[in-house]
């Protein structure tokens, strides 16, 4: 399970840890039934509190993403469905969206300047993977 967190970002890491398992559930990267590393296994690995990785797999049984069986380990409760993935997918690019929209306007780049500069992106990175040399 390839799992990186980012403790210089801002968003919280239990956050960042439920995204990113959220993403290798959806992805089919980890299947259905899949035993996930114990909390203090996974926060060892990842060098953070056990309480910020608990606090990850709390939410994400509480979503029915995984369960926890007493004695037997955490795993993958299953993958969602095609019209879920979609909402969830949806919902994390307006997440993006608003994160863009807040970070330039603090900045003070105006609307315009800032789909101008998404539009050229787009056009010289077509499969959105490059990093933009201005």
């Amino acid at each position: 399970m390839d799992i990186q967190i980012d403790k210089t970002n801002r968003k919280p890491l239990n956050d960042q840890l439920k995204d990113q398992i959220r993403g290798l559930i959806h992805t089919g990267q980890v299947k259905n039934g899949v035993q996930l590393p114990t909390i203090r296994e996974l926060a060892a690995l990842l060098s953070v509190n056990v309480n910020t990785v608990a606090l990850a797999y709390r939410d994400l049984t509480n979503e029915g993403m995984i369960i926890s069986e007493r004695g037997k380990g955490t795993f993958v409760a299953g993958a969602p469905g095609e019209m879920d993935i979609q909402i969830l997918k949806d919902k994390k690019l307006m997440n993006m969206i608003a994160s863009l929209i807040k970070e330039t306007s603090r900045l003070g780049y105006s609307r315009e300047e800032v789909e101008l500069a998404i539009h050229k992106y787009a056009d010289r990175n077509k499969p959105y993977t490059e990093t933009i040399n201005y």
